[in-house]
C-alpha cells in the first residue's frame, strides 16, 4: 500500500508541477493549518453542568439517537482523541463553558472559574493540542424567555455579563497556560418568534453589555474575542438580536474578530464571497463551518461546492492567518466520532484542493482580461489527481489511507461505544 501511495504521490507531483505547484510544500503549508474542532459533536451539547443534560432552549437542537454518546468528561477525551488518530495534522478543540470539570457539583455560570477547567488545560498539554472557548447562553433558566445580553430585565442582563466576563478570564488563563491565543467564541440566543415592535431597544441594550464585558483588555497572545450573529433559530424566527450587520458593525468599530458560521444564511447567499468583503475591515474571520439544509441545521460538512467555493476565497485572500477554522456541527443520528472525522477531513480536502490551484497563473489571466484560459485552467484543475495528493498527506501523517479510516471507527464502535450504553 505504502509503495503504491508513493508511486502515484510521485506522478501527482510531477503533473502538478507543471502548472507551477510544489505539492511538497503545499503538504507542509496544509499540515499547519489547525482547525479548531467542537466538543459539542461527541455529547449532543449536553454539557457536563447536571447529569444526563441536555440542550434546553436558544434555538438549539440536536436529532437522533444513536448509542454510544460520552456521558462523561473522560469519554468525551477518550472519543477525541480516537478523532485525532484518525485526522491528519495538529488541531484544537473548542469547549463551551457547561462543558467544565466541576467534579459533580453545581456551579452557577456566573460563578464559573478558571479552576473548572485546569483539568482540560492539562489534558490539552499532555496530547499537545490547544483550545478553544465558548461562552454558554443557553440551556438555562435565565435564558427562557429568549433574551440574555440585551433583556430588558437588569438582573438577568448583569448575570449573563458576568457570566462572559468569567469566560474571558477562562479563555485568557487556557492562551496562557497553553501557549497560544485562545479564541473566545460569543453567541446569544436572544430573539422573538412573532414580530417585535422594538427592534432598537434590544440592539441598544445588547451593545451596552458588549461594551461592558469588552472593558478589561486581555493580550492577543492569551485571547481574542470573536462574535456571532444568526439569520434565525428556532424560537426567534421573526427576530434576532444579535444579527449579522450588528456583529459587523460591533467587530469593525471595536476590533474584534467576526465569526461566520456557513449555515447562519440563506441557502442562496454565497459564503465565499463575503470573506473579501469583510476582511479588510476587521480584526479577522473565524469561520464556523457546517452544512445548512433548509436552515441553520448543522449537518456534517462534507466535500461540495460550498465547501470548495469557501476554501478557495480563503486561500485566494492571500491572508490566511487572518482567518481561523473551526468546525460547528452536531449529529446525534450516525456515529459522532465518525462525523467529527468525516467534518475535519472534508475541510481539510477543501483547502488542500484550493492551495493546489495556480493562483498567480489564474490571476495573470485575469488581469489581461484572458477570460477562455481562465475559465479553461480552473475546469482543468478539477481533473488532476487531487486524491493521490491527499492519500500521500495522511500517508506521512500516519493517519488511515481512504476507506481504511471507515473500519477503525466500526472497531471503535463495537470494543468502546456500544457498551457505554449496557455499563
Amino acid at each position: 500500500m505504502r509503495e503504491k501511495i508513493e508511486r502515484y504521490y510521485s506522478n501527482a507531483n510531477k503533473q502538478y508541477l507543471e502548472f507551477g505547484i510544489d505539492t511538497d510544500k503545499i503538504l507542509n503549508q496544509l499540515k499547519e493549518i489547525q482547525i479548531s474542532i467542537p466538543c459539542w459533536q461527541g455529547d449532543d451539547v449536553g454539557g457536563f453542568e447536571r447529569p444526563n443534560a441536555e440542550i434546553s432552549g436558544g434555538g438549539i437542537q440536536a436529532t437522533g439517537n444513536y448509542p454510544g454518546k460520552a456521558r462523561t468528561i473522560s469519554e468525551l477525551r477518550q472519543d477525541f482523541e480516537k478523532v485525532l488518530s484518525l485526522v491528519p495534522g495538529s488541531h484544537r478543540f473548542s469547549l463551551h463553558e457547561s462543558y467544565g470539570d466541576f467534579g459533580g457539583k453545581f456551579v452557577e455560570r456566573n460563578e464559573v472559574t478558571p479552576e473548572y477547567f485546569q483539568s482540560w488545560i492539562e489534558w490539552a498539554k499532555d496530547i499537545n493540542i490547544k483550545l478553544d472557548f465558548n461562552s454558554t447562553l443557553f440551556s438555562h433558566p435565565k435564558s427562557n424567555d429568549g433574551f440574555t445580553l440585551s433583556s430588558k430585565n437588569k438582573e438577568i442582563r448583569e448575570f449573563w455579563i458576568e457570566h462572559v466576563k468569567k469566560c474571558r478570564e477562562i479563555s485568557a488563563e487556557m492562551g496562557k497556560k497553553l501557549g497560544s491565543s485562545c479564541i473566545h467564541n460569543l453567541w446569544i440566543p436572544d430573539g422573538m418568534k412573532d414580530i417585535p415592535v422594538d427592534r432598537s431597544g434590544h440592539r441598544i441594550l445588547l451593545k451596552k453589555s458588549l461594551d461592558e464585558i469588552l472593558k478589561k483588555k486581555y493580550p492577543d497572545s492569551q485571547m481574542i474575542d470573536s462574535l456571532e450573529g444568526k439569520l434565525f433559530g428556532i424560537g426567534s424566527e421573526a427576530y434576532v438580536v444579535g444579527s449579522h450587520e450588528f456583529y459587523l458593525s460591533y467587530a469593525i468599530a471595536n476590533n474584534t474578530l467576526l465569526t461566520i458560521d456557513t449555515g447562519h444564511f440563506h441557502p442562496t447567499e454565497s459564503v465565499g464571497d463575503k470573506i473579501s468583503a469583510i476582511l479588510p475591515f476587521v480584526k479577522g474571520i473565524l469561520l464556523h463551518i457546517s452544512r445548512g439544509i433548509r436552515w441553520d441545521s448543522d449537518h456534517v460538512p462534507i466535500l461540495n461546492d460550498e465547501i470548495i467555493h469557501l476554501a478557495e476565497e480563503i486561500v485566494r485572500s492571500r491572508q490566511m492567518e487572518r482567518i481561523h477554522l473551526a468546525l460547528d456541527f452536531f449529529d446525534a443520528s450516525i456515529n459522532r466520532i465518525g462525523a467529527w472525522v468525516i467534518g475535519a477531513r472534508a475541510t481539510q480536502k477543501s483547502i488542500l484542493y484550493a492551495l493546489l490551484q495556480p493562483i498567480d497563473l489564474l490571476q495573470e489571466y485575469e488581469d489581461n482580461g484572458q477570460y477562455f484560459q481562465r475559465l479553461a485552467l480552473l475546469e482543468e484543475c478539477k481533473t488532476m489527481p487531487f486524491g493521490a495528493v491527499w492519500d500521500y498527506f495522511c500517508l506521512s501523517n500516519d493517519v488511515p489511507i481512504g476507506k481504511e479510516w471507515i473500519k477503525e471507527i466500526e472497531s471503535y464502535e463495537n470494543k468502546i461505544l456500544n457498551t457505554r450504553d449496557k455499563s
